[in-house]
Protein backbone atom coordinates (compact mmCIF):
# COMPACT_ATOMS: atom_id res chain seq x y z
CA UNK A 1 0.00 0.00 0.00
CA UNK A 2 1.30 3.20 -1.06
CA UNK A 3 1.72 5.76 1.66
CA UNK A 4 -0.67 9.20 1.62
CA UNK A 5 1.33 11.67 -0.35
CA UNK A 6 0.20 15.01 -1.38
CA UNK A 7 -2.13 16.09 -4.56
CA UNK A 8 -0.78 16.74 -7.18
CA UNK A 9 -1.34 17.32 -11.16
CA UNK A 10 -5.13 17.67 -11.97
CA UNK A 11 -5.70 16.83 -8.27
CA UNK A 12 -4.03 20.00 -7.11
CA UNK A 13 -5.40 22.17 -9.49
CA UNK A 14 -9.26 21.32 -8.63
CA UNK A 15 -8.36 21.79 -5.30
CA UNK A 16 -6.43 25.47 -5.53
CA UNK A 17 -8.52 26.41 -8.09
CA UNK A 18 -11.56 25.22 -5.59
CA UNK A 19 -9.99 27.19 -2.83
CA UNK A 20 -9.33 30.63 -4.37
CA UNK A 21 -12.95 30.66 -5.62
CA UNK A 22 -14.66 30.06 -2.78
CA UNK A 23 -12.59 32.01 -0.36
CA UNK A 24 -12.79 34.90 -2.88
CA UNK A 25 -16.92 34.50 -3.19
CA UNK A 26 -16.97 34.51 0.58
CA UNK A 27 -15.25 38.20 0.74
CA UNK A 28 -17.31 39.41 -2.65
CA UNK A 29 -20.85 37.83 -0.29
CA UNK A 30 -19.94 39.74 2.78
CA UNK A 31 -19.02 43.21 0.74
CA UNK A 32 -22.19 43.49 -1.81
CA UNK A 33 -24.92 41.13 0.08
CA UNK A 34 -25.42 39.57 -3.42
CA UNK A 35 -27.53 36.15 -3.22
CA UNK A 36 -25.75 34.89 -6.16
CA UNK A 37 -22.30 34.47 -4.38
CA UNK A 38 -23.59 31.52 -2.15
CA UNK A 39 -24.21 29.37 -5.68
CA UNK A 40 -20.49 30.18 -6.45
CA UNK A 41 -19.21 29.92 -3.13
CA UNK A 42 -21.14 26.01 -3.44
CA UNK A 43 -19.56 25.45 -6.91
CA UNK A 44 -15.97 26.58 -5.80
CA UNK A 45 -16.44 23.85 -2.43
CA UNK A 46 -17.66 21.49 -5.04
CA UNK A 47 -14.91 21.72 -7.19
CA UNK A 48 -12.41 21.41 -4.49
CA UNK A 49 -14.21 17.91 -3.40
CA UNK A 50 -13.72 16.59 -7.23
CA UNK A 51 -9.82 17.45 -6.44
CA UNK A 52 -9.86 15.68 -3.54
CA UNK A 53 -11.59 13.00 -5.13
CA UNK A 54 -9.19 12.73 -7.59
CA UNK A 55 -6.76 12.63 -5.58
CA UNK A 56 -8.19 9.89 -3.28
CA UNK A 57 -8.76 7.19 -6.54
CA UNK A 58 -5.26 8.04 -7.70
CA UNK A 59 -4.15 6.69 -4.02
CA UNK A 60 -5.40 3.64 -4.01
CA UNK A 61 -8.78 5.06 -2.37
CA UNK A 62 -9.77 4.93 1.23
CA UNK A 63 -7.40 3.11 3.55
Amino acid sequence: MRANTSPTGLALLLIVAGLLVSFTSVTAAFVTHEPIWRYVIAGGCFVQFLGWMVHGRRNGGAA
